[in-house]
């Protein structure tokens, strides 16, 4: 095995490369890759994407036209760790925008029904606090939220 990062392949029914737009478009760090393309030996039509290569956040990518066969679900996520609420209501937003669906404590399906959890970074300190109590409140929270509301949060940890 090289020592390269692992890639990870995200199957789509022939929305690759609209689906890498869309997020090169949402994550700031991010780059575009080599897109293959079917030639006049098919499967596909020529000219369309086969694969498109991308990475997020130093995450590689590889967005595959493979068909309807295969769909996604939330067996498979995607955590984005947000310093603030500006960021959680960033990704949010554009996750959710044109078709995507918000799921219960973070989690949302975007338009091509990926799964991603939007996390902000000092959630998983208040649910693992030592103090039970603590930790309680913040869980109980966090179940009546679709997006985390990190004030909302906060107040439940201290008992507000």
């Amino acid at each position: 095995m090289t020592s390269e990062a692992f890639t990870t392949c995200l199957w789509f029914d022939g929305r690759a490369e609209e689906a890498a737009d869309h997020y090169l478009s949402v994550f700031k760090n991010s780059e575009p890759g080599r897109v293959t393309r079917y030639t006049e030996a098919g499967p596909g039509p020529a000219g369309t994407a086969i694969t498109v290569d991308f990475t997020l956040n130093g995450q590689h990518f590889l967005a595959l036209n493979g068909g309807p066969e295969f769909t996604f679900n939330e067996s498979v996520s995607f955590q984005i760790h947000c310093a603030d609420q500006d960021e959680v209501d960033y990704y949010w937003d554009r996750l959710t925008q044109d078709g995507g669906r918000p799921g219960q404590c973070g989690w949302l399906k975007d338009r091509f029904g990926v799964s991603w959890q939007v996390v902000p970074t000092e959630l998983p300190g208040l649910l693992a606090d030592p103090d039970h109590e603590k930790a309680a409140r913040t869980t109980r929270a966090l179940f009546t939220m679709t997006k985390p509301d990190i004030g909302a949060l906060r107040a439940a940890y201290a008992g507000e």
